[in-house]
């Protein structure tokens, strides 16, 4: 008989207008997304364009599995009012909720979020995944949100509640394996 296992969903979180970011954004991102099924994982966005969508192409290019959360409340909706992609993707999900509860949802249904270039909603991923404890690996690169993200840590009341829990690096292969490596501590340790 085959052995069966849940496989991790990483959310990919970052800007979905990326002028912003930098020329090499999207080869980052299309590495990153790579990355995450290369270690065996299902990657998860909010079905967007930018960071997201070039992270969502490349987990295709490996054969993976995409999930994507979106704002609308139907696959017309998606693209009409929306003016949002379905290519890259193998399910999306349409939430009904707009922005603010897509990214709930979203992050929520995540075992971990990973953080690339972005501005105020990758922020509020960013802040939900934080209050949900849950593993963050932040991708550094040319941008400004990384460095964003550790200003609001070092300013929180309550960064040592996820002292070991947030993970920053450059490198797509080492910031994957740090997050997927605290989602089986975890769990090894019964979620604590």
């Amino acid at each position: 008989m085959q052995d069966f296992y849940l496989k991790y969903k990483i959310c990919v979180s970052g800007a979905a207008e990326t002028s912003h970011c930098g020329e090499e954004s999207f080869a980052v991102a299309e590495e990153l997304g790579k990355e995450i099924i290369r270690q065996g994982a299902v990657m998860v966005d909010g079905a967007t364009t930018g960071f997201p969508f070039w992270a969502a192409k490349g987990a295709k290019k490996e054969g993976g599995i995409v999930v994507g959360v979106s704002p609308a409340e139907s696959k017309r909706e998606h693209i009409a009012t929306y003016e949002l992609p379905v290519d890259y993707h193998d399910i999306i999900m349409y939430t009904g909720h707009g922005y603010s509860g897509r990214n709930l949802l979203l992050t929520r249904m995540a075992d971990a979020v990973v953080v690339g270039c972005g501005r105020m909603g990758t922020l509020n991923e960013f802040t939900i995944a934080f209050e949900d404890k849950k593993p963050i690996g932040v991708l550094e690169g040319s941008w400004e949100s990384d460095e964003v993200i550790k200003f609001l840590i070092e300013k929180s009341q309550r960064a040592h509640e996820m002292k070991d829990k947030i993970f920053f690096s450059s490198d797509p292969k080492d910031l994957i394996s740090k997050v997927i490596g605290k989602i089986k501590e975890e769990e090894n340790n019964g979620f604590k």
